[in-house]
């Protein structure tokens, strides 16, 4: 089956990569064959004078490399090769007779952003699932197909370095503010604004870059303020790192190397630094991370589990520290509804504050608009009591640490819920299987233990019990997973997984301590 398809209106060819079979888009070694031969085509193609490339994914342009091909590399030569196919492809692209722009919506990552870097121009749209970025280095390699020479040529060193030595991904609004992308528009118009600048590149080549200002000039546009960067960004990775991670320093030589010697001699460094991180025990075991992580996310939790119901509306008993910030991390991750209930509304007015902290700080961080900003914190609100619980699908108490406290805001809850609702306990030392014998739907009951602060922990422990019916299960790991948690089912056991593990986990600290 066709993994490009294009359509030629008015002189631009309107071209869509969707890799058959695939949710995602990433650029294998079949990918780069056939837009090979697309390319030809389309230079011989006369009435051919732009070229627009889109993606028929709903929310990836293009994911990155295939990563399974790069965990099947051998030797130091054939990663060097590697990097060397994908650099040429793109030289290719980048080479073009005639203007390629790239329309981009979704995941914008890796080797996709390189992609999109070779291209004459990007139009991205404002959507928060457009994400832009270069996460090479959470693999332990470097951006291999020029990425660490294009990125920094487009926007300066010092942005570049940023985003590479990071791994960072950023929001299109933030990509469009740095300038990596040339326009930003809402969705439901981006085949047609990425045309119309196909289009308008066709008539007039050349067009305007955004410049660094004076401070870019100063750190960027001369040797002796970019060796100021790279010093800089050394001595940072080096305080972050302790020289334990060697992808970062490589990036920097690389990024460093392009900058000094020029494209070719950057390329060429560039493929030889990837050749030698690519089979790196700290690369390999970096690749098992990921994988392992992609298959957690795609773990209902119990084998046979029904799909999770939807949860619409949350109510959060208790409005301290973990209450308030169960709360606002569900209303900027989730946007629904969320109650909160304590003893006295002095209680439940820190508590909305607290969450709208969490709210405020998106806004602050660019992360939402104020308009966005509005719309969320209408999300929340709280009593003194359990008005409202009766249309929450879930609620989670984050009370006192205290068995017949826990016990009775069960039993006051079940009062009022719907007799579908999943009551979840975030309790870190009581077994969950004693509080659900306050319960006469036991079924529905289940742990989930988040870290503080929950804003920012990535962790979530959901903990059923023999009595609690998969369904919960799979409907506590679905609400987890949209607040962007990495959830992971543990037994009701003692100190459940995280607090179990932890004092073998210093004990062997110290063990090694001892050994030097």
């Amino acid at each position: 089956m066709a993994i490009f398809h294009h359509e030629v209106k008015d002189g631009v060819a309107a071209v869509t990569l969707d890799t058959p079979g695939a949710a995602v888009n990433v650029i294998s070694r079949v990918v780069k064959d056939d837009l090979y031969e697309l390319l030809a085509e389309l230079e011989r193609d006369t009435g051919v004078k732009a070229v627009a490339f889109f993606s028929g994914k709903p929310d990836n342009f293009i994911a990155g490399a295939d990563i399974e091909e790069f965990v099947q590399l051998k030797s130091t030569a054939d990663a060097e090769q590697l990097s060397r196919d994908g650099q040429a492809l793109l030289d290719r692209i980048a080479s073009f007779p005639k203007p390629i722009v790239a329309g981009i919506h979704g995941a914008c990552l890796g080797g996709g952003l390189e992609f999109a870097l070779a291209c004459s121009y990007r139009v991205a749209t404002d959507h928060p699932k457009t994400q832009i970025g270069l996460p090479e280095i959470q693999l332990g390699i470097l951006p291999a197909a020029g990425g660490c020479q294009r990125l920094p040529r487009l926007i300066g060193a010092r942005a570049a370095l940023d985003m590479i030595l990071a791994g960072k991904s950023e929001r299109a609004a933030k990509a469009f503010r740095l300038g990596m992308v040339d326009e930003l528009v809402p969705p439901a118009i981006l085949q047609e604004i990425t045309i119309a600048a196909a289009r308008r590149l066709a008539q007039s080549p050349s067009h305007r870059r955004r410049s660094g200002g004076v401070l870019g000039l100063l750190l960027d546009g001369n040797p002796l303020g970019r060796l100021l960067v790279f010093r800089l960004a050394r001595r940072q990775v080096l305080s972050q790192t302790k020289g334990n991670y060697p992808a970062p320093l490589a990036a920097l030589d690389a990024v460093r190397h392009g900058l000094s010697h020029g494209m070719k001699e950057g390329l060429k460094r560039e493929a030889q630094l990837f050749g030698q991180l690519a089979l790196s025990d700290v690369s390999r075991k970096l690749v098992q991370i990921f994988f392992a992580t992609r298959e957690l996310k795609k773990d209902p939790g119990v084998a046979g589990a029904p799909p999770p119901a939807e949860v619409t509306r949350l109510a959060v008993v208790g409005s301290g520290f973990m209450g308030s910030g169960i709360a606002g991390t569900t209303v900027v991750q989730a946007g629904i509804d969320v109650r909160l209930k304590d003893a006295d509304l002095g209680r439940v007015a820190k508590g909305l504050t607290a969450a709208r902290d969490i709210v405020n700080d998106r806004l602050t961080r660019r992360r939402i608009t104020k308009f966005e900003h509005t719309r969320l914190v209408a999300f929340l609100s709280g009593s003194d009591r359990y008005t409202g619980f009766g249309r929450a699908d879930l609620v989670i108490e984050a009370v006192f640490e205290e068995l017949a406290v826990k016990q009775q805001v069960l039993r006051e809850c079940e009062e009022v819920l719907p007799p579908s609702s999943v009551f979840a306990s975030n309790t870190s030392t009581i077994p969950i299987a004693r509080i659900a014998e306050a319960s006469r739907r036991p079924e529905q009951v289940i742990g989930m233990h988040f870290f503080s602060p929950v804003a920012r922990m990535p962790l979530l422990e959901v903990i059923p019990t023999a009595a609690t019916a998969p369904q919960t299960v799979s409907t506590a790991v679905g609400f987890g997973r949209r607040l962007g948690k990495t959830v992971i089912v543990v037994k009701d056991a003692p100190g459940f997984w995280v607090n179990r593990i932890l004092a073998p986990y210093m004990n062997e600290a110290a063990h090694l301590l001892v050994t030097g």
